[in-house]
């Protein structure tokens, strides 16, 4: 057999030795080699270890992490979700309406707009948008020219339009307009009841009147409220609490009467304007509860625009400022001395029209003596001396006493705003000398407010009962049924119902025989009492020539029930008297009142039948 010749080829040059040695070294390779596998298997299973070690100590770590999160702080947490996913809401509830008597409307919120304007959007010329708006706002082309070239942006028009005037507006269709809604206090009645309601500032919180005295029974009751809000921010409605944003239909109804209050209101400026008065008021008051049914304070303010009033007429000053009543509190003085039985209705006294007390002269206004009169002539005329002699039968402790049971001295207890305390001298003053209670016999040496001179004669028009003086008669729903109404004191007895009476039926002398004629109504029997006082000046003494000008009258006497009293401040004219100042003031509001209160007429009296008989 023949061999190849490659094999033999090879064979040739094959080198035993160098066979062996490749042979070895090729062995320390494959040596090398599998140690090197070993350690690189060994590098691997550690790598392993390792990451698996890591692994199970992360695993560890976030069990651990979990756990805190979830079991440890989890309910601290999930509040801390809920509360960034939760919003807080406190809903706007609007004020609650005002009505008078008759629920006629004297304050409610509205919606009002404040109207923005930006040139930049413009899409007419300045002037023709100017041209456009001026007649509406009522305001000069010129000048809107001007404020559009004023700004680029944002300037404000009007504050707070109506949105009727904003209908007229939208509907000219002008770009570059903005309106926002808000709501606004308004007084439909301007300055009619403004001395009563009161008004509200911007921050909607009332600052006069029944707005800040009545604030709690005004404002609703309003619930914060947590709604949700998704991812971006908006509001869900759907979690929203059923009813959250519904209000009551309550209002807050008043005892005044509008149409008396405007009567009485035109009554007093015709009067203030012919005697260039000062200031004035007028009061009606029903006398057997204390419900006031006008309460007029001139001048006024209109509380739509409060911002341009004098901060002095925020206050009533019937109930926040004193006076001295004058004559007008001489019929108490009777009352209080046929009390306590030192007079008798019958009784007579010499009047020489000047009568010395302590070091001084006292003397009637008129200078002159009204000789012998009784206790009634004594309220026609307004005799002073008279009224001094029938107080001096009583000892100054015992009637001083009075006069604090009456109240002098003492806030009256009402539920309007900002009402002072009247002045009394201390029982040792007025005890000390004769001349305090000689002066405080014809209504002068202490003052109190021409709300509690009201009060006072209350108590003679109702049988003797001190009642309180109120505005506010309660909440009431749209049915017209009472929801809440004012605790009031209860009423204090002072007289008995026969002195009462008695000095009623003299009251009215005054009116058909003495200074009070001027008050006559035909059909009517109308008791009264007239009132000129020397005003007193703050710094003590009296302001010369400056004269209070009262007139107080009760009605009906057969039944009395109504007071109605009008005072006139610093009147001028030689011919400024309670008389002829107030009386037909008081005159001009009775007249008003029977109609309204359907006041039936008088049954004629003895005298009027003996008049009228054949």
């Amino acid at each position: 057999m023949q061999k190849s010749p490659s094999r033999k080829k090879f064979s040739k040059f094959r080198n035993p030795a160098l066979t062996r040695r490749q042979k070895g070294y090729r062995r320390g390779l494959l040596g090398k080699l599998a140690s090197n596998i070993q350690d690189q298997t060994f590098n691997n299973k550690s790598r392993l270890f390792i990451v698996w070690g890591v692994l199970m100590v992360s695993g560890l770590g976030l069990g651990i992490k979990l756990y805190n999160l979830q079991i440890v702080k989890g309910s601290k947490l999930t509040e801390q979700a809920r509360n960034q996913q939760m919003v807080n809401l406190r809903p706007f509830m609007p004020r609650r309406p005002v009505v008078d008597r008759n629920t006629n409307l004297l304050a409610i919120d509205r919606p009002v707009y404040t109207l923005y304007a930006h040139p930049k959007l413009f899409d007419k010329s300045n002037e023709d948008m100017a041209e456009r708006l001026a007649p509406i706002l009522a305001k000069d082309t010129a000048e809107l020219v001007k404020t559009f070239e004023s700004k680029r942006s944002g300037i404000i028009l009007a504050p707070a339009l109506p949105e009727e005037i904003i209908d007229r507006i939208s509907s000219l269709r002008l770009n570059g307009l903005e309106w926002i809604q808000k709501y606004s206090r308004y007084y439909p009645s301007d300055d009619l009841v403004a001395d009563v309601v009161g008004y509200v500032n911007v921050d909607r919180r009332g600052q006069a009147g029944v707005e800040y005295s009545q604030e709690k029974l005004l404002e609703r009751p309003v619930q914060t409220v947590r709604l949700s809000r998704s991812g971006n921010g908006a509001l869900m409605p759907d979690h929203a609490p059923e009813g959250f944003l519904h209000f009551d239909d309550l209002r807050l109804q008043l005892t005044i009467d509008s149409r008396l209050q405007r009567i009485a209101r035109t009554a007093l400026k015709q009067q203030m304007q012919k005697f260039d008065a000062k200031r004035g008021a007028v009061i009606v008051m029903d006398a057997l509860d204390g419900s006031l049914l006008a309460l007029v304070s001139q001048p006024t303010y209109n509380p739509n625009e409060y911002a341009k009033a004098n901060i002095s007429l925020f206050k009533n000053w019937t109930v926040a400022d004193l006076y001295e009543p004058g004559s007008t509190f001489k019929p108490l003085n009777v009352a209080i001395a046929l009390e306590n039985g030192v007079i008798k209705a019958d009784d007579m006294f010499n009047d020489p029209g000047s009568i010395r007390v302590a070091n001084y002269t006292i003397k009637n206004a008129e200078n002159n003596g009204y000789g012998r009169i009784n206790i009634a002539q004594i309220l026609q005329h307004s005799s002073n001396i008279g009224m001094v002699q029938i107080i001096q039968r009583l000892k100054p402790s015992i009637y001083y006493n009075w006069l604090e049971r009456l109240g002098l001295g003492q806030k009256v207890d009402t539920d309007l705003p900002f009402e002072v305390g009247g002045r009394l001298k201390s029982q040792e003053e007025f005890i000390a000398s004769p001349i305090e209670a000689a002066t405080t016999s014809f209504g002068q040496g202490f003052s109190m407010t021409p709300l509690q001179l009201v009060q006072m004669h209350g108590a003679l028009a109702n049988g003797g009962k001190l009642v309180t003086p109120h505005i506010v008669r309660g909440l009431i729903d749209s049915e017209g049924q009472m929801h809440d109404s004012p605790t009031r004191t209860i009423a204090r007895q002072i007289f008995s119902a026969a002195t009462t009476q008695k000095v009623v039926e003299m009251m009215e002398t005054v009116v058909t025989e003495g200074t009070g004629k001027m008050a006559q109504i035909p059909g009517y029997r109308i008791a009264g009492k007239t009132g000129t006082a020397q005003k007193a000046s703050p710094s003590g003494g009296y302001i010369k020539g400056a004269r209070m000008t009262s007139f107080v009258a009760i009605l009906p006497v057969e039944s009395p029930r109504y007071v109605v009293f009008a005072l006139v401040d610093e009147p001028k004219g030689e011919s400024a008297y309670g008389s002829t100042v107030a009386a037909p003031i008081v005159k001009s509001v009775i007249e008003a009142l029977i109609p309204l209160e359907e006041i039936p007429p008088s049954k004629a009296t003895e005298h009027e039948q003996q008049t009228q008989a054949p």
